[in-house]
């Protein structure tokens, strides 16, 4: 099966590619045309396998409104997994959640946050917790129907790369131990100002594995499983943002004095 995934996976970069392709063009000639990511979706089809996990897959990014490639990655994640749901949450939605059911001195945190990557490792983690689902970057595609890569007992799924637990992937059912560990992980690296290289030991992959240390956890390996950037770039995702990726953000300006 994996092998069947792998190469299906290789065919899927192809089609990428000639998608990246065609956006330059696309875009060269319709530099202002947007495509409306729907905010709510329900399932394409229905399908009576239940999971632990709830069907839903979730996302978020700064607008809504993207270019070619990211919407074909988004109608790609649609079409694997028709039997899930999906859920946009917009920068202004993600404060709203986790004003209204986050602690105080989470809300606290989260408000200190000024880069909106930061922002998004800290809502999917919340958000996961609190609804459960499937959670991807706007620029990640599952690899593989979400339902075959998932059995109906599991109640988390972590993403390993070639040297430790990534969070551009990340499903579970609710009131996961090692994601509120993560959250609270977050907030006092906010509260203390343990910024370290930056996003990414501040909010991102860094926490994960620190909650996770050396537990065992249900697991994939991402080759499998959820890749990024084969539909898409950093200069589709952020056309209308120019700078606007985490990596281009500077450590001592994440905080909010």
């Amino acid at each position: 099966m994996s092998y069947t995934i792998i190469i299906f996976n290789r065919i899927i970069k192809f089609i990428g590619s000639l998608v990246k392709a065609f956006g330059y063009m696309f875009h060269f000639f319709f530099p202002k045309k947007r495509f409306e990511i729907p905010i709510d979706s329900k399932p394409l089809i229905k399908s009576k396998q239940e999971l632990k996990i709830p069907k839903i897959i979730w996302q978020t990014n700064y607008t809504n409104l993207v270019t070619l490639p990211v919407y074909v990655n988004y109608l790609f994640n649609r079409l694997i997994s028709p039997d899930f749901a999906y859920r946009y949450v917009s920068t202004e939605e993600r404060d709203q959640i986790i004003k209204e059911l986050g602690t105080e001195e989470e809300y606290d945190a989260f408000s200190k946050l000024t880069d909106g990557a930061a922002q998004a490792d800290f809502w999917r983690l919340f958000t996961l917790n609190q609804f459960g689902g499937v959670y991807m970057d706007i620029d990640a595609h599952a690899v593989w129907p979400i339902s075959k890569m998932i059995e109906p007992e599991d109640t988390e799924l972590f993403l390993l790369n070639k040297q430790h637990y990534t969070n551009y992937f990340m499903a579970s059912s609710k009131d996961n131990k090692i994601l509120k560990k993560a959250l609270n992980i977050i907030v006092n690296n906010i509260q203390e100002k343990n910024i370290g290289s930056g996003v990414y030991d501040l909010t991102g992959p860094t926490v994960l594995n620190l909650a996770i240390a050396d537990q065992s956890v249900n697991h994939r390996f991402y080759r499998i499983t959820c890749n990024q950037g084969s539909f898409t770039n950093e200069y589709f995702q952020y056309i209308d943002k120019p700078q606007g990726k985490w990596t281009h953000s500077k450590k001592e300006n994440l905080l909010k004095d």
